[in-house]
């Protein structure tokens, strides 16, 4: 029997807050349980062997089974709500990696509401028509090719009422190779499919096909019209490797700047003027390049760009390569950036190298951050480590800056009696976009927008997610039920959500015969109160083996 693995993280806040102590359980498609896991101090369980179907069959574009097996996983932790990730594909030789979003429990929930996401088979299994349109002539072009950091992506056709997501493109171009061919496929197999992935979605960009329209989001993950996304789905190793190398890199055609309009389909239920993703394999094992497997579905002229300008970064990518002996003001950034960052994940070593020096204790801090970010844990920074260097710095000091803000402003437990809408102005206007500001850390369909004390178009549009993911009347007006929705959720992420450090702000402990909530409390200087909000506790009864949060006295 063929085997793949499976690891799981769990993380909030742009992955600026590890998850521990998260009970994780895998079964079968028959529900029966292979694996009981427990999140370390990274978020991380262990990488897991699972039986799956040999490699050949994702390889054989005849075959009319699913070449691979499917497992489940449910993940659940004090304080958050749970999640059920179901049919889950692992493939023979593949390690998948599963990032777990947990949502905070507002302040007022007793019990964990349980969500489920399905993962299914990817679009090359499953594929309908595809009716993709797109160019490079428009009037509402940009003037150069940007990565967009993060993209906006729409969960359904361009005109349902589906929420948005916002993800880095990178963590994008993942996501949608990984939902649409097989991981097992030959590396330029994959790279070709990769290179038409990226293109597209910065054609979507540089046109700004849907922005143009007067939507709110660049692209959909409807494969009718654009590509596959399945948000909260694993990302496949060999997948992974790929994309962080070339995420920047896309199709043009000599003597023009614009991507060039990549469509593609399956090309055997499915078939198209582009890119045959099943072709692709064919054309692989003949010894074809990417590129030459490129030219063979689109132009013969052209070529591969790149582009280093990328939105919402605090500082571009040197050019070279940062190892041992390297020195300078970027090696200075970088030990910045670590430092930082271990203090939310304590795991990562201390720098004892003198500042500016890349050596012995720079390459271990680098190594472990990439192991537990899924980069080639090799201790040399290249153009993915330092990106996602600069993205995790990000967002650890934007979460510290609100904290601390909140802090400041002096939120309080009682919402106001103001009614907002477009328009509005003033102090409670900067507490409303303040509140969403924190909310949008942990619910990724409610988007940031600037804290100016004026109630405008981008407030409105964060409003109105808020109220659609609370099953409000998305009015984009904040009277008393808005207001309370908000102060509920915002009072329980303060509640629920660890603080970042060595210690979390609590102690994972696991409940022994003869332990009540009063002996605990004494034991570890806390109160049975304390105990019982950040575990949801509604009783005072405990049995063995649970696993609680006791708050740091």
């Amino acid at each position: 029997m063929a085997i793949g693995y499976l690891n799981i993280q769990t993380r909030t806040a742009h992955d600026a807050l590890p998850i521990s102590g998260v009970q994780i359980r895998i079964t079968d498609f028959q529900g029966n349980s292979i694996y009981q896991l427990t999140t370390d101090q990274n978020g991380e369980t262990q990488t897991v062997p699972l039986e799956t179907l040999d490699k050949s069959f994702s390889q054989n574009q005849y075959y009319s089974g699913l070449p691979y097996k499917s497992y489940n996983v449910l993940a659940q932790a004090a304080g958050f709500n749970s999640l059920f990730i179901s049919d889950i594909p692992i493939f023979d030789g593949e390690t998948a990696s599963l990032p777990l979003l947990l949502i905070p429990m507002q302040e007022i929930q007793r019990n964990p509401i349980l969500t489920e996401i399905p993962i299914g088979k990817p679009a090359v299994a499953a594929q309908g028509p595809r009716q993709q349109e797109g160019s490079v002539v428009s009037p509402y072009v940009l003037r150069q090719v940007v990565i967009p950091n993060p993209i906006t992506v729409h969960l359904g056709t361009p005109s349902s009422s589906a929420a948005n997501v916002q993800v880095s493109f990178p963590d994008y171009v993942k996501n949608v190779a990984s939902s649409e061919i097989y991981p097992t496929w030959p590396a330029a197999s994959l790279t070709a499919n990769i290179y038409a992935i990226i293109t597209f979605a910065l054609n979507r960009i540089f046109t700004e096909w849907y922005k143009s329209r007067g939507y709110n989001f660049d692209i959909t993950n409807s494969t009718a019209y654009d590509q596959a996304f399945v948000y909260g789905r694993p990302i496949y190793d060999s997948i992974s490797r790929i994309v962080d190398q070339i995420f920047n890199q896309y199709v043009k055609r000599q003597g023009q700047n614009a991507p060039y309009f990549t469509s593609f389909c399956n090309g055997t239920t499915a078939t198209c003027q582009g890119l045959s993703q099943w072709g692709t394999v064919t054309l692989a094992n003949q010894g074809m390049t990417p590129l030459q497997i490129l030219r063979s579905y689109y132009p013969k002229d052209i070529e591969i760009a790149e582009t280093n300008t990328i939105t919402n970064v605090l500082s571009s990518y040197p050019g070279t390569l940062l190892k041992v002996g390297s020195a300078g003001l970027d090696v200075q950034t970088i030990q910045t950036y670590l430092n930082r960052i271990r203090q939310n994940y304590p795991a990562i070593p201390a720098i004892t190298d003198e500042t500016g020096s890349f050596q012995n204790s720079t390459k271990a801090a680098v190594t472990k951050f990439q192991s537990i970010f899924n980069l080639a844990p090799d201790g040399i920074v290249g153009k993915s480590t330092w990106y996602k260097l600069s993205s995790l710095y990000t967002a650890v000091t934007r979460l510290a800056e609100l904290n601390s803000e909140g802090t400041t402003l002096g939120i309080g437990t009682v919402p106001p009696d103001s009614m907002l809408r477009q328009g509005s102005k003033g102090q409670d206007v900067i507490t409303l976009q303040y509140l969403l500001n924190v909310i949008s850390e942990y619910y990724p369909n409610v988007p940031p927008l600037a804290q100016d004390g004026i109630f405008g178009s981008g407030t409105k549009q964060s409003v109105s997610a808020f109220q659609q993911t609370m099953r409000l009347t998305p009015d984009g007006i904040v009277g008393p039920l808005t207001w309370n929705a908000l102060y509920e959720v915002y009072l329980g992420i303060n509640q629920n959500v660890p603080s970042p450090g060595p210690g979390g702000g609590f102690f994972q402990y696991t409940v022994k015969s003869g332990d009540t909530l009063w002996l605990l409390a004494k034991r570890f200087g806390t109160t049975v109160d304390a105990i019982k909000r950040l575990n949801g506790l509604t009783s005072d009864m405990l049995s063995i083996g649970q696993v609680l949060k006791i708050p740091e006295g």
